[in-house]
């Protein structure tokens, strides 16, 4: 089992840029492929962002290619989700998760707030 932990949420303006984290711990990080999801006020979650475990791929939704990045470092069991040129439509709570390469994400974190102000 892996624990996930997300940080780095908070409020912004419109086109400002944030960067969150996600710590893994309990398994081997390599391990894992990792996404990003959101989940905006009243909807319902969404899929952000993924990377596979070599980092060789990556894979975002249609709504925030171009002004985000996600990236990871193994060897400090994180990943990231770099956020820039935000919008109030990018409000949400940001979830990190961990699929065990089986195509399907079993591990989540407890979510971070995300608040873009315009």
């Amino acid at each position: 089992q892996v624990q996930l932990v997300e940080s780095g949420g908070g409020s912004v303006q419109a086109g400002g840029s944030l960067r969150l984290s996600c710590l893994a711990s309990g398994r081997t990080f390599s391990n894992y492929d990792m996404g990003w999801f959101r989940q905006p006020p009243g909807k319902e979650r969404e899929f952000v962002a993924a990377i596979t475990w070599s980092t060789v791929a990556t894979y975002y939704a249609d709504s925030v290619k171009g002004r985000f990045t996600i990236s990871r470092d193994n060897a400090k069991s994180t990943v990231y989700l770099q956020m820039n040129s935000l919008k109030p439509e990018d409000t949400a709570v940001y979830y990190c998760a961990a699929d065990p390469k089986r195509g399907k994400y079993n591990y989540w974190g407890q979510g971070t707030q995300v608040t873009v102000s315009s």
